[in-house]
């Protein structure tokens, strides 16, 4: 038997809480019912240190907001757009009665840490890794149409919109999604919805190879329902269309948004329509800590599944001081798992965006994450941790085919053409690189990198404007 050996991680069922909102002195006077609304949340947002300190009181210090401060001036790719939902589950045991206490809570939450990042979570040495890039899928390099990336054989990504319930700052599409800031000046869409979401259905039309799209953006909670149904709807119609994902962040940053009536009727018309043409429709959701996981999340989760979903799954991103430990991990697998009957799916590795290297591992520090999740889960539950290479797609964190541990250059290989393909026969034989975090690599390696001409520390690579 192995009770009472020992084990690396140790299981406990934890039940979903729902943090109480009136602990906050801004949220003291706010009913269940304004509170449940949807539109109310998204009508007090938090976008600016003045509604923060609204919301927290002077509990949360000078030292905090001016940290916040200049972090949006200085180094923030996404500017500030916080659900209230989003605010309850930061420190959520600590109420807003003593500075100290709240904000060291604050600068300690692994929430905070990615929906509010201040300068000193950034690195002071290389800010940016030198290979950083706006766009660093260069999923635009990819797009068959406006917004529609087809970078898979069988699958597309169908951006809906540019936009988002609230923004995480270790955003992918970063040089597209949300306002402009400081140091990034976005780029946008040329054509109207009307006529880009039309032009992604008239390729898939004429398509057939394609038999799966993920409908995101952005955030399709962002996108007026009646827009989202008719998109799916057209979808439905086209034969060779075999699995839609609808892909939403705001399952666990505004579940109110879809426990709203005319989106769980809308899911149950669509669902019903699906199965009778033998298409799956799932959602796909972005928890990074477990205590997102709330009776909240977990009762829209059932409400969505009991419309007629095929699956909810989490797409996670592996970050620096927030999951970057096996407990962490776990502990969010479970809680998706026992709580809201979520499926843990990926941990994307944080991308090669501006600003991101101190949230960003190495290659080899996921291989041992990946290694140390492994035999707790179900194995139809057990996450796979990925990496996303640029031009490549997904690959498993053991999948590459070399790694420079010293210069912390990973080589991967691919099995398909992208658009960005050239065609040639030597498509299949090129090697793809990603790389670790300089911070990560040993004296040697660091010294090499600094031999490129990287930039002295404390220096912001510079980003040209959104193309």
């Amino acid at each position: 038997m192995l009770d009472g050996l020992p084990q690396p991680y140790a299981y406990a069922h934890s039940p979903a809480l729902e943090p109480d909102h009136r602990r906050l002195p801004g949220w003291r006077d706010v009913t269940e019912e304004e509170w449940g609304s949807a539109q109310w949340q998204r009508a007090h947002c938090v976008k600016n240190l003045r509604q923060l300190r609204e919301v927290t009181g002077p509990a949360l210090g000078d030292r905090f907001l001016a940290d916040l401060e200049r972090d949006q001036r200085e180094r923030a790719t996404m500017s500030i757009l916080v659900t209230p939902y989003m605010i309850n589950t930061i420190a959520p045991g600590v109420a807003a009665t003593g500075a100290d206490s709240l904000t060291d809570a604050y600068y300690a939450d692994p929430v905070r840490r990615y929906m509010l990042p201040v300068f000193s979570d950034r690195r002071t040495d290389h800010p940016s890794h030198p290979k950083a890039e706006r766009d660093s899928l260069h999923e635009r390099d990819m797009w068959a149409t406006e917004g529609l990336t087809h970078r898979y054989p069988t699958k597309v990504l169908a951006e809906l919109v540019a936009t988002c319930p609230q923004y995480c700052g270790h955003c992918t599409r970063m040089d597209l999604v949300g306002n402009s800031t400081t140091q990034i000046t976005k780029a946008s869409f040329a054509l109207k919805p009307g006529a880009r979401l039309q032009a992604m259905i008239d390729y898939l039309r004429k398509t057939p190879a394609v038999r799966d799209v993920v409908v995101s953006g952005g955030d399709v909670a962002n996108v007026p329902w009646p827009r989202v149904e008719s998109f799916v709807e057209s979808l439905l119609d086209i034969e060779s269309v075999r699995d839609v994902r609808l892909a939403s962040k705001a399952l666990v940053g505004l579940p109110q948004h879809w426990t709203a009536a005319p989106v769980l009727d809308g899911i149950a018309r669509l669902t019903a329509t699906a199965r009778a043409r033998g298409v799956q429709i799932a959602l796909h959701t972005h928890a990074n800590a477990a205590q997102q996981i709330t009776t909240g999340v977990s009762e829209a989760a059932r409400l969505l599944l009991d419309a007629g979903l095929r699956d909810i799954r989490n797409q996670a991103v592996l970050l620096r001081t927030v999951n970057d430990t096996p407990p962490a991990l776990l502990d969010l697998c479970f809680a998706l798992l026992d709580r809201a009957g979520i499926m843990p799916y990926y941990f994307y590795m944080c991308d090669m965006i501006p600003f991101s290297e101190h949230w960003r591992t190495s290659v080899a520090e996921a291989q041992d994450l990946q290694h140390a999740i492994m035999g707790y889960l179900p194995g139809f539950a057990t996450p796979r941790i990925v990496c996303d290479v640029p031009f490549v797609g997904k690959r498993w964190v053991h999948q590459l085919s070399d790694y420079d541990r010293v210069r912390g250059i990973s080589y991967w290989a691919k099995n398909y053409r992208t658009t960005a393909d050239s065609g040639n026969e030597d498509d299949l034989d090129r090697l793809h690189e990603y790389y670790d975090p300089l911070y990560t690599l040993p004296e040697e390696g660091r010294a090499w990198w600094r031999a490129q001409g990287t930039g002295t520390p404390d220096t912001p690579t510079p980003f040209p404007a959104g193309r």
